[in-house]
């Protein structure tokens, strides 16, 4: 299998879920992560180390718009946004969600931690309730200073 299989849709991830029982705690994280850079890569490898494995929902295109990040973006389509992620040894499962948030991705693959970057306070992470609620746990990692799209755009952009 090459590692676009580990691209599904909610069906197929929701049964691979299945498959995961009883084999350790499995982690969720998710985020836009376009133009990935060595911060995700950091999240990312973190996040695989609360689990045995680590599934990433991806926001489609039409999400990220509504997010407000800009018109221009993404740069990068959502298929290719997952396929770099599925590359990554630390990645198990890729599922690209269309709504505003989460909610019902998590709701739907019940993780057993939701991870998060450590810019958001825990109040703000969606569905941190809902899996607190079912008896998993909440990590917020330290992003890596100097890392992130907005530091990575301001760079190729140069001075205004």
């Amino acid at each position: 299998m090459t590692t676009a299989g580990k691209i599904r849709t909610l069906e197929d991830a929701a049964r691979w879920r299945v498959a995961q029982q009883g084999l350790g705690p499995v982690v969720f994280t998710n985020g836009v992560f376009d133009l990935l850079h060595a911060g995700h890569v950091a999240l990312l490898e973190a996040a695989r180390a609360e689990g045995v494995a680590l599934v990433v929902g991806v926001n489609s295109d039409a999400s990220v718009r509504r997010l407000g990040k800009g018109t221009d973006r993404p740069y990068v389509p959502a298929a290719e946004r997952a396929r770099l992620l599925a590359g990554l040894a630390c990645v198990d499962c890729v599922v690209i969600f269309a709504e505003d948030t989460p909610l019902a991705l998590i709701g739907r693959l019940r993780p057993d931690v939701l991870v998060k970057g450590a810019d958001y306070a825990r109040e703000q992470i969606v569905g941190a309730d809902e899996v607190e609620g079912w008896g998993g746990r909440v990590v917020r990692i330290p992003l890596v200073p100097g890392k992130s799209t907005t530091d990575l755009l301001r760079k190729l952009n140069g001075p205004k």
